[in-house]
């Protein structure tokens, strides 16, 4: 019979091989970190800068994406327990009709309906003519957008959202979530997220790009597919370059700005799974908020089902997971743990594939079509 250790060195080189193997369908660096009783490990592969050759180390930083969401849900929540917030305040009664003016559904959403995504409001990021402003041939690369500004993408009656009470994933909702943080606390949200998570957590490494400073880590060069769906939808930006016979552009020029507290976070690994423990063991919610966080409602997908911040899934042993993907341009990432037992994983990699369609790879690849989150119970003794 094998010793733990070698099934420990087993499981290690498994991951590893899984993250070498996204890298050779062409993902330029992937940085994984998994946490349990049992230890704590990192993993990297492939390269932050395709021109220099440097290593993905464990200290590099990536965009998180829609993980960011997460965050903006766990100060709602606080906010929830200290009395300034409840599930039925609705947009109209917190928020100056200037912010919401014009978009469909927005004035009667309620907390509960943003946060599940079921306002029946339409997501500024399925906009065709945002999307090459945003993402693609019509970005400035230089532009910092206000807090407010996507919105304006929307003002005009509903294109795509279904009637209100149905699942719709939209950026939107997180952004007037957001807004009302900025109402009840007469603060940014993005300093709220700071002083209630970041410096308490210890997480020294995660910033909210294009509203605050970068103060550790290096970041890595931004990557996205350029895909003949990228192409058509979004359009080349003609101060990306194109790299690899047009298969990749670089963005990294482009900032997160536009994304604010929808998916503008800036972190590691390392950081996240932090993040997650912390939520997992209640120490930055109640159990009350937590039970409500965890009320599963059916999504889009027969894979996933949606909470109020976190999603489930299941692995190929139909064991429960909990958390989020993230995707922007020039990255993707994940952050997941699972429902029983102690086992929390994050995969980052710096190469985006939103409006891209099919991909060789990337880090949510690697957490939905390998057997990363089974060895990564098995490496925590699950």
């Amino acid at each position: 019979m094998a010793s733990k250790d070698t099934t420990q060195a087993d499981c290690l080189a498994k991951i590893d091989a899984i993250l070498q193997e996204s890298v050779a369908a062409g993902v330029t660096g992937l940085s994984a970190a998994i946490t349990s009783a049992r230890g704590y490990w990192t993993f990297v592969a492939g390269v932050s800068d395709l021109g220099s050759q440097q290593p993905i180390t464990s200290t590099h930083l990536f965009g998180v994406g829609s993980i960011t969401k997460i965050f903006t849900a766990v100060v709602i929540f606080q906010l929830i327990e200290e009395g300034k917030l409840r599930l039925t305040d609705t947009v109209s009664k917190l928020l100056d009709p200037e912010i919401y003016r014009d978009i469909d559904n927005a004035a009667e959403a309620n907390v509960d309906l943003l946060l599940s995504h079921e306002t029946g409001i339409d997501n500024w990021e399925d906009d065709p003519t945002w999307i090459k402003v945003g993402r693609g041939s019509k970005l400035d690369p230089s532009h910092k957008w206000t807090k407010v500004e996507p919105l304006d993408y929307i003002r005009r009656p509903r294109l795509t959202a279904p009637e209100r009470g149905n699942y719709y994933y939209a950026n939107t909702n997180y952004e007037l979530l957001s807004f009302m943080i900025e109402k009840v606390t007469q603060n940014t949200a993005e300093a709220e997220i700071r002083r209630r998570i970041l410096e308490p957590l210890g997480m020294d490494h995660t910033f909210l790009e294009g509203f605050e400073e970068q103060k550790q880590g290096t970041m890595t060069k931004r990557y996205h597919f350029a895909t003949e769906e990228y192409r058509e939808v979004a359009g080349i930006n003609p101060a990306f370059p194109e790299l690899q016979d047009g298969k990749l552009i670089d963005c990294t020029a482009s900032n997160l700005s536009v994304e604010w507290t929808a998916g503008g976070i800036v972190s590691t690994p390392s950081d996240l799974v932090k993040f997650a423990t912390a939520i997992r063991d209640g120490k930055l919610l109640s159990a009350e908020s937590l039970a409500t966080m965890k009320m599963w409602r059916p999504t889009s997908s027969e894979a996933s089902e949606m909470g109020h911040g976190l999603f489930r899934m299941k692995d190929s042993e139909k064991h429960g997971w909990l958390g989020h993907f993230g995707g922007v341009l020039g990255f993707t990432g994940a952050l997941w743990w699972r429902e029983e037992g102690d086992c929390v994983i994050s995969v980052l990699s710096n190469v985006g594939v939103i409006h891209s369609g099919d991909v060789p790879s990337s880090g949510a690849h690697v957490i939905i079509k390998s057997k990363i989150r089974e060895l990564a119970a098995e490496l925590a003794g699950l």
